[in-house]
């Protein structure tokens, strides 16, 4: 067996060992209890998401709301706590999203030294600052996390974590 086989298998076995993290559910940013999205959103016919401009609201299985940013962000525009009946989500709980937006340097086009602004452009808080003209980072202090970054990045460098 050469090195280089040995290494690729090495690698491979360590890479089943890995397993996926369950995505993060992101909820609206108009709540105070977790507990009630199991128990108001039972009743509902999912109007929140209907109602979001952005469309980002989606209505999992379990019948509750959870945000994708796969295609856009959030404008926090209180539509969604309008429409809730059930009192789940209410413009009064109005607060950020619990998340960190992260950018993945590694992965991150304009790290690699290549001139890209497209996560920038869209940051309406200028919470993405570059050092020179590269390596752009996120202001934690500035971000709403409203995920609008997150569609635009062209490597998918940039993603949610769990907020501590």
């Amino acid at each position: 067996m050469e090195r280089r086989e040995l290494f690729s298998f090495l690698s491979s076995s360590v890479k089943d060992v890995v397993k996926e993290k369950e995505p993060i559910r992101i909820r609206p940013p108009y709540f105070n209890d977790e507990d009630a999205f199991d128990k108001g959103c039972q009743e509902c016919d999912g109007r929140c998401a209907t109602l979001c401009q952005e469309q980002v609201i989606i209505i999992g299985e379990d019948k509750t709301p959870f945000l994708d940013f796969s295609k856009s962000g959030c404008t926090y525009c209180d539509d969604c706590a309008t429409a809730c009946e059930f009192g789940v989500l209410n413009i009064a709980d109005k607060q950020l999203i619990n998340v960190d937006v992260v950018i993945d340097t590694k992965s991150c086009m304009s790290w690699d030294g290549v001139m890209c602004f497209s996560c920038k452009d869209p940051c309406l808080e200028d919470a993405i600052e570059f050092k020179a003209m590269f390596m752009p980072t996120i202001n934690q202090d500035k971000c709403t996390s409203c995920g609008f970054c997150i569609s635009r990045c062209p490597s998918y460098a940039i993603h949610v974590k769990e907020n501590k």
